[in-house]
C-alpha cells in the first residue's frame, strides 16, 4: 500500500515538473507566435547567410514520449561565405531546458565547431535546467562547459541572449567571448522570488537581470534594440574575427585613402587648449582609421575606456581608448577588468593592439580600494605584458603616473609608441606636481602674489618636464608627430610589425591577478 502511494506520488510529481515546463509543441508555436516572437529556426535564418543552414538532429528525442529535437536547434551554415557552428534554444520543448538529448546536441555542435575550427554561435533562450531530469541535466551542463575550454581562444564563440535566461542558462554564456543581449532580455543566477523567499531582499526583474544593468555591470558586450539589430552586431563582429586562431580576419577594402585627407587635418584643431577642457574621444577614433569604422564592444560599462575594433589598411585591430568626457579618462577598477577582457580576447586571435592615450592616471578614491582597484587594475597590466601581438600607442594629451604605463607604454610591451605635441607624460599633473613639491616655497610668497607665481610653476612644469620630449629623449617614444599625420603613421607601423614573432619559455599556464 505504502509503496504504491509513493509510486502515485512520484507520477503526479513527474507529471506537474513536465507541466511547469509549458508551453511544449504546437500550442508553444502558436502562442509564442501570437507575440510575435521568431521560432529558433527563424532566428537561425536571421543570423546566417540565406538558405545556408543545415540542421543536425532535427529528429532527436527523449527516449518514450519525449518532444522532437528535445528543446535545442542546431546544425550550420555561413556568415558572410564563412562556416559557422550556431544552436538555438527552443522554448516551446520543455522551455527550451537542458536535458539529456538536449546536451548531446550541443555537445556534439561544439565538438564540430573545434573540430572544422569554426566560429560557435549560441541562440540563448532558456528556463535552464530541466527539473524533472534531475542531475542528468547538471551532468550535461557540465559536460557542456568543458567542452568551453576545448573552444576557448581556438575559435570565436558568440552568445545572443533572448528572453528570460536563469540558473545555468547564464553560466555557458558568460565564458564565451562576447555576449550580446536584446533590450527585454534578462539574465540572472536566482529569479526574484526565490531572492525574496532566501535572503528577505525585494528586488524587481529589471533591477536584478534587466540587459541595461548587467551591461553596467560588465556582464553583456553589447544591448541591441531588437533581435535582428543583435543578429546584425553579431555578423559585424564576426566580420573582424579570423575563423580560428590559426587564421587571419578578412581583409576589407586595404590601401584606401594613402594621402593626409581633410579629416586628418581635423585633428590638429581637436584638442582643447585647456588641460581640463574635455572633448569626445570618438571624434579622434573616427579620423584614425579606415571608413571611420568603428565596433565598440562594451560600450554600456565602465564609459571612461573605450574598447571596440577598427581597421588598419583593411585588416583588424583591437583599439583601447581613454574617453576625457567620463571621469577624465581615468582607470578604474571597472574599466580595467573591461580593457584586460578585450586585450587578451584580440591576443588570443592574433588582432594587433592600438592604444590612444589621454588619462590622469589611476582614479583615487576609498570605494575603489573596497572593490579592488589593486588587483583588478593589475589585470590590466598582466594582459599587456601577456600579449604578443603588434602594439601601437599615440598618447594624443595627458599620460601620467600608472596610466601612462598600463596604456601599452613601451617598457610594458609597446612596439611603436607615437605621441601628439599636446602630449604631456610625467609622474603626475602639473597642478598635483606643484602642490606637492613647491608647498614651502609657495607658502614664503606673500598672498597676493600666490596664485600668479603658483601659475608660473605650473608652466614651467608643463613646458620643461611634462613634455612629449623628455620622454623621446630617452627613446619611450619613438616620434612626436603632427596629429594629421596619425593614420598614416599607424598604418606604417602595422606594416612594419606584421611579421612579428614572440614565443616564450614552456609552462603549463600563466596566473593571472584572479
Amino acid at each position: 500500500m505504502g509503496q504504491s502511494t509513493t509510486a502515485g506520488k512520484l507520477r503526479e510529481l513527474r507529471q506537474n515538473l513536465v507541466a511547469a515546463q509549458e508551453p511544449a509543441g504546437e500550442a508553444g508555436v502558436a502562442k509564442r507566435a501570437a507575440k510575435g516572437i521568431p521560432s529558433p529556426r527563424e532566428r537561425i535564418d536571421m543570423l546566417l547567410d540565406k538558405g545556408s543552414f543545415v540542421e543536425i538532429g532535427a529528429l532527436v528525442r527523449q527516449p518514450g514520449d519525449g518532444l522532437y529535437s528535445d528543446g535545442v536547434v542546431t546544425g550550420h551554415g555561413t556568415v558572410d561565405g564563412r562556416p559557422v557552428v550556431v544552436i538555438a534554444h527552443d522554448q516551446t520543448v520543455y522551455g527550451g531546458s537542458v536535458g539529456e538529448m538536449f546536451g548531446r546536441k550541443v555537445a556534439m555542435a561544439m565538438d564540430r565547431a573545434a573540430d572544422v575550427q569554426c566560429p560557435f554561435i549560441a541562440i540563448n533562450d532558456s528556463g535552464g535546467a530541466r527539473v524533472q531530469d534531475a542531475v542528468t541535466s547538471l551532468a550535461w551542463y557540465a559536460a557542456m562547459s568543458r567542452r568551453q575550454l576545448r573552444l576557448s581562444g581556438l575559435v570565436p564563440q558568440v552568445s545572443i541572449m533572448l528572453g528570460k535566461c536563469a540558473a545555468g542558462a547564464v553560466y555557458s554564456p558568460i565564458n564565451t567571448d562576447v555576449l550580446i543581449a536584446t533590450e527585454s532580455a534578462y539574465m540572472f543566477v536566482t529569479g526574484p522570488e526565490i531572492i525574496r523567499e532566501t535572503t528577505g531582499e525585494v528586488v524587481t526583474l529589471e533591477e536584478l537581470g534587466g540587459a541595461f544593468n548587467q551591461a553596467q555591470n560588465g556582464n553583456i558586450h553589447h544591448v541591441a534594440a531588437d533581435e535582428q539589430a543583435a543578429f546584425d552586431w553579431a555578423r559585424a563582429y564576426l566580420s573582424y574575427m579570423p575563423s580560428s586562431c590559426f587564421d587571419e580576419a578578412p581583409v576589407v577594402n586595404p590601401g584606401l585613402e594613402p594621402g593626409i585627407t581633410e579629416s586628418d587635418h581635423e585633428l590638429d584643431s581637436l584638442i582643447p587648449d585647456s588641460d581640463r577642457a574635455g572633448y569626445d574621444m570618438y571624434d579622434v577614433l573616427l579620423r584614425i582609421f579606415d571608413d571611420g569604422d568603428f565596433h565598440e564592444i562594451g560600450g554600456n560599462a565602465a564609459r571612461n575606456l573605450i574598447t571596440g575594433f577598427a581597421r588598419v589598411d583593411g585588416r583588424s585591430v583591437g583599439v583601447i581608448a581613454n574617453q576625457p568626457l567620463v571621469s577624465s579618462g581615468a582607470i578604474d577598477a571597472r574599466c580595467s577588468d573591461k580593457a584586460a577582457h578585450f586585450i587578451r580576447l584580440c591576443d588570443a586571435f592574433g588582432l594587433p593592439l592600438v592604444f590612444v592615450v589621454d588619462t590622469p592616471g589611476v582614479l583615487p578614491g576609498v570605494e575603489e580600494e573596497k572593490i579592488g582597484v589593486i588587483k583588478r587594475g593589475g589585470r590590466f597590466f598582466y594582459a599587456v605584458v601577456e600579449a604578443t601581438v603588434p602594439i601601437v600607442t599615440v598618447v594624443v594629451r595627458k599620460a601620467y603616473g600608472g596610466g601612462y604605463a598600463v596604456m601599452g607604454c613601451k617598457q610594458l610591451g609597446g612596439d611603436v609608441n607615437l605621441a601628439w605635441p599636446t602630449a604631456r607624460i610625467a609622474v603626475m599633473g602639473a597642478e598635483a606636481a606643484v602642490g606637492l613639491t613647491q608647498r614651502k616655497q609657495l607658502a614664503a610668497v606673500p598672498e597676493e602674489q600666490r596664485r600668479q607665481v603658483r601659475q608660473q610653476m605650473i608652466d614651467f612644469y608643463n613646458t620643461t618636464v611634462a613634455t612629449p620630449w623628455i620622454a623621446a629623449e630617452r627613446g619611450y617614444i619613438d616620434a612626436v608627430i603632427e596629429p594629421s599625420r596619425t593614420r598614416l603613421e599607424i598604418r606604417k607601423a602595422l606594416r612594419l610589425l606584421a611579421d612579428k614573432r614572440e614565443i616564450r619559455g614552456p609552462r603549463k599556464h600563466l596566473l593571472m591577478p584572479l
